[in-house]
């Protein structure tokens, strides 16, 4: 078995601290460990469930969704993703911007997810969408750029560099793959349709956010 994670962007470093990303993190840690206080009843208060969404209830769970994680490892995943490519989306279109589009993007995600499931009464949650979304707005922002990323496979180890177009391409592939099936994560669930949405917002909308003044090619 192996795996690839994205550590940052090999082919430049952001003229301006990362602060919003950063929140972002910070402020997904702190739900998450609300969540750990509060439990299931937590996670099913904020997620965002289409049926009722569709009903016209709940709507705010569109925005909380995308701070509540099922677990550990999902939460620390899409952090890792949004360390990797948040940092130069945010330098490229200003702070303001990138949380406007950050959050955007998310809705967009939790959108698509519950039109193509209506009628679905299982919770969807997650920053995936919005992170999709950055990672969308990456690739059309800077095409050529290179990622820095720890392969590992089996017991090898490295740090290896790897065209950040090949790797958004690919995992974008897998969620084509799996659009429209939901993988059970604890009490919630991860919807890929979420993250070809959100993904699809960032390639097509993403540099209507970029700041002229800022961008570097």
């Amino acid at each position: 078995m192996g795996t690839i994670i994205p550590l940052s962007d090999a082919s430049r470093r952001p003229a301006h601290f990362p602060l919003m990303t950063l929140l972002i993190i910070v402020i997904n840690g702190f739900v998450f460990v609300q969540e750990l206080l509060g439990g299931e009843a937590f996670v099913l208060n904020w997620a965002a469930v289409p049926a009722n969404i569709v009903g016209g209830h709940h709507w705010i769970t569109l925005l909380t969704a995308m701070f509540i994680h099922g677990s550990w490892s999902h939460i620390i995943g899409n952090m890792i993703f949004l360390w990797a490519f948040g940092p130069e989306i945010e330098d490229a279109m200003n702070p303001l911007r990138y949380v406007a589009f950050y959050l955007l993007g998310g809705l967009v995600a939790m959108l698509a997810q519950v039109i193509a499931n209506s009628h679905s009464t299982v919770p969807n949650l997650g920053a995936s969408g919005a992170i999709a979304a950055v990672m969308g707005a990456f690739l059309v922002t800077y095409p050529r750029d290179r990622i820095r990323v720890l392969l590992v496979i089996f017991f090898f180890v490295r740090v290896t560099l790897i065209p950040g177009a090949l790797l958004i391409g690919v995992w974008f592939l897998i969620q084509l793959f799996n659009a429209g099936s939901v993988a059970t994560v604890q009490t919630g669930g991860i919807a890929y349709l979420a993250h070809v949405g959100g993904f699809i917002f960032g390639a097509v909308f993403g540099r209507l956010f970029v700041d002229p003044d800022r961008i570097a090619q």
